[in-house]
């Protein structure tokens, strides 16, 4: 009775695929549409069985118990992940320690043209990252594995790729169409101190890409960055990227602003709280960036200020608190630290590093004499902002006749989460392929001028 009612259930499945796929068309010109000058990216953290509770009763009853159930659900996932067939999938836990679920998506996959990436989570956690890349329209030049070997085990992925679809207009030969693209799946909030660990993630991540650019002598390219952040829009996470200059793909294509956070989510995590986690943020290679230990030690002052605050401090009694030892109007490095320590941002293997901590004191330190007073106070850590970089979500790619050498960019043209109840704030009871929605962009490629500055 049990594999009639599966065989029944994944004929309803295929069938509602059917169904919304035709509605996908009509949302996204780009998946029916011949067009090879769109790119399309599809976001998914698909619930490792794992981890996936069957009983709350019995918190160690797994659906990874139960084959039927996995592998079920498994398939019905690839199902509507081929039915998109985007141009790249970037999914997150994914169960690397089996072997049969790992050759079923690599048989499937592979069979639809993909070729497929999978980097397991340090210390034998089980679940990874997958990403997979159409190869009629994208040539993989690199792939880096990203260990941060941190408390959470996370990793990332870095790919750079190459656009090959055929285009009359991208036959120019002195057009550069390589993309970097990065797949990550952030450590969860659990409590307060982690918000600096997943901050430091984020900032390792910048970091790899950057040198990656300069150890290979790489022009300014588009940068995809993927996956589940675990943070919404009001965290110091998204904050951060903002001022990097990346830009939130799905809020770009609705024209939501960075104060939306409450129009969509894309998770309901395990204690039952929806929110907005999963994004495919877009840096295109002419955005502004300010520089990346700037962003960093903004981030770290703005975090500095949000546990004074929850502490009931006002400006001038923050002053007060962080030169309490000091024998003049001014913090002192000792200080400083101490007042660190009593807000928990260090002495835990989440907390500052002391080369961090004096990182952000230099910065702080605008004179360099060795003591902040109340102006440098002020100015560098009280009013720090992460203001979102100076830079539109996309420049002009009007050459006007120059022949000089351009470069691929992208712009945002649709986005769309499955459930589509998540798209306005609300999580369906009957969704079972995770506890994750799905998020897929489309993009128009085009060409842009570029600096060999």
């Amino acid at each position: 009775m049990f594999n009639i009612a599966l065989k029944i259930g994944r004929k309803r499945a295929a069938a509602a695929a059917r169904r919304i796929r035709k509605v996908k068309v009509s949302r996204f010109g780009g998946y029916a549409s011949k067009s090879y000058t769109s790119v399309s990216c599809t976001t998914f953290n698909i619930l490792a069985p794992i981890y996936k509770r069957l009983n709350q009763q019995d918190p160690n009853f797994r659906e990874s118990d139960v084959k039927d159930f996995w592998l079920d659900r498994n398939h019905r996932i690839l199902d509507w992940l081929l039915y998109e067939r985007s141009s790249v999938i970037c999914l997150q836990e994914f169960w690397v320690m089996n072997e049969e679920l790992v050759g079923i998506y690599d048989k499937r996959l592979g069979d639809a043209g993909y070729i497929s990436f999978k980097l397991a989570r340090t210390n034998n956690r089980g679940d990874g990252l997958l990403t997979a890349i159409r190869k009629d329209q994208f040539r993989v030049i690199n792939n880096r594995e990203l260990l941060f070997n941190d408390f959470g085990d996370r990793v990332a992925q870095l790919l750079h790729v190459e656009l090959i679809a055929p285009s009359s207009q991208f036959e120019d030969s002195n057009l550069y169409k390589e993309i970097l693209i990065v797949n990550t799946h952030l450590q969860f909030p659990h409590d307060s101190s982690l918000c600096l660990e997943r901050l430091r993630q984020v900032y390792k991540i910048l970091q790899y890409v950057e040198s990656y650019q300069k150890e290979n002598k790489l022009r300014p390219l588009p940068i995809l960055l993927c996956g589940d952040w675990n943070g919404s829009k009001r965290g110091h996470v998204y904050k951060f990227l903002r001022s990097q200059g990346f830009v939130s793909s799905y809020d770009s294509a609705h024209q939501y602003s960075d104060a939306d956070a409450h129009k969509w989510v894309s998770h309901r995590n395990h204690r039952g709280n929806i929110c907005g986690v999963d994004f495919i943020w877009l840096l295109n290679p002419n955005s502004y960036r300010k520089l990346l230990k700037t962003s960093w030690t903004v981030a770290i002052f703005g975090m500095l200020r949000y546990h004074i605050e929850r502490a009931s401090l006002t400006e001038f009694d923050a002053f007060a608190f962080l030169k309490a030892d000091s024998p003049g109007d001014y913090i002192t490095y000792t200080g400083f630290c101490e007042a660190l320590r009593q807000l928990n941002m260090v002495g835990h293997c989440n907390g500052l590093r002391p080369e961090e901590i004096r990182e952000v004191w230099e910065q702080a330190d605008i004179d360099g004499n060795g003591v902040l007073d109340y102006k440098e106070f002020k100015k560098r850590i009280w009013n720090a902002s992460l203001a979102p970089a100076s830079c539109d979500e996309f420049c002009s790619d009007n050459d006007n006749g120059s022949t000089e050498q351009r470069i691929i960019g992208f712009r945002v043209k649709n986005a769309a989460l499955f459930p589509e109840e998540v798209e306005k704030g609300t999580w369906p009871e009957n969704y079972s392929l995770s506890d994750h929605a799905r998020l897929t962009v489309t993009f128009d490629a085009v060409a842009l001028p570029c600096s060999t500055d």
